[in-house]
């Protein structure tokens, strides 16, 4: 506990903003079903609007997440932090506000654009914030505390989700979103100074070229540091395989769940709430006494098993030894654009995945499927999990 106390500034608007956002997640499935698909279960475009706003995502996630690592390290973890949290107002005050069905493609298509800033680059930019102010021996122990508090957080969301009424959900995670940038901006201390620069007087057309090569240039960077190291490298390929199963199975879980068994928000609340306690429990408590006697390579390889596997071990949360891993790779000043070369390998997994996953799923929960199997499609993805295996051992 001793080596958070650097970050409490930082993880308690964190946690506010995962139980905002989780808090919605059980209760969007509903929304999104009704408002496209009225009166049925099964919501075929529902299960394609996902995929191609996921698909959207990683594209424009390749570019955004190394470019906003780059930035964090050029300009400051803050300022980024407070950009990329607040990208969730928007949308959610539109479901709030309206639930036709013009409102939720709305919705979708700035969700997408709140996505491309804020996914996966809030943990990135975090992770280099707490690399900052932690020594190096006891990383590997926060960034899981990180990751459990993630965990703890998605419980306390779904379980607000359980027992609020829907029409009330949206309101208080709205509340909880607008918190967290005020917060920030309050308390949170920045631990990057802004480089100094000796720009003034050049044209706006020479400025914008220099921040274009400035860009380019620092990206090339990016990837010869990644490159230049075996183990990056390996981690990298790694995510690949790892993410492109994962969020291929994340992308239609909810829907195939709905659509299978019938289950509602509470339901699919509960659920998600079980998955978050065992997360809990071996990211904070169990992972933390493992690493010293067998190190962050054993357990990697343990939780990319219990991934596979997808049950009650799925809560070993391979990620708190990924960020480690990558962190142990590369120097201080490169934390950023380590963190974001590697997530946006991910990005680039997780724009391939529902390309393949949404008319799986589709096709195997209709009537057309050649065999019955409804769950094809997850099985389907977690054979891409087993690669990350081979790749890491």
């Amino acid at each position: 506990m001793r080596e958070l106390r650097p970050l409490v500034h930082l993880l308690l608007p964190l946690c506010v903003h995962w139980v905002a956002e989780e808090m919605t997640v059980s209760v969007l499935v509903d929304v999104t079903t009704n408002a496209l698909c009225p009166g049925q279960n099964t919501c075929p475009q529902a299960i394609y609007i996902n995929g191609i706003q996921q698909t959207v995502v990683g594209i424009f996630k390749m570019i955004v997440l190394p470019l906003l690592g780059q930035l964090a390290d050029e300009y400051g973890r803050k300022p980024l932090l407070l950009i990329t949290v607040s990208t969730t107002i928007v949308p959610f005050t539109l479901l709030a506000i309206d639930q036709s069905q013009g409102s939720v493609y709305a919705y979708y298509a700035i969700r997408t654009i709140s996505y491309i800033i804020s996914q996966g680059s809030i943990f990135c930019i975090s992770v280099a914030y707490a690399a900052d102010v932690i020594d190096d021996s006891k990383r590997a122990a926060a960034f899981s505390w990180i990751t459990g508090l993630f965990s703890a957080s998605h419980v306390v969301g779904n379980a607000l989700a359980r027992f609020l009424p829907e029409g009330y959900i949206f309101e208080v995670s709205i509340a909880l979103l607008i918190f967290v940038p005020v917060y920030m901006a309050l308390f949170l201390k920045e631990t990057v100074g802004p480089t100094q620069k000796s720009d003034q007087h050049i044209s706006f057309f020479n400025k914008a070229l220099d921040i274009v090569k400035g860009r380019y240039y620092a990206m090339k960077y990016a990837v010869h540091v990644v490159t230049s190291s075996t183990t990056l490298k390996r981690i990298s390929l790694v995510s690949f395989f790892y993410e492109l199963g994962m969020s291929g199975i994340s992308s239609v879980l909810l829907y195939y769940l709905k659509s299978v068994f019938g289950f509602n928000k509470n339901q699919l609340s509960e659920i998600l709430m079980m998955v978050g306690v065992g997360s809990i429990f071996s990211q904070m408590l169990v992972l933390p006494l493992l690493n010293p006697l067998v190190g962050e390579k054993l357990i990697l390889c343990a939780a990319l098993l219990a991934s596979i596997a997808y049950g009650l071990l799925y809560g070993l949360a391979w990620a708190p030894w990924t960020y480690a891993v990558i962190s142990k790779g590369s120097n201080s000043s490169d934390q950023g654009k380590a963190q974001g070369f590697v997530a946006g390998i991910q990005s680039v997994a997780s724009l391939l995945s529902p390309l393949a996953m949404s008319p799986l799923t589709t096709w195997f929960l209709s009537g057309n499927a050649p065999f019955n199997c409804k769950g094809f499609s997850i099985i389907f993805a977690s054979l891409s999990m087993v690669s990350s295996i081979n790749l890491y051992s």
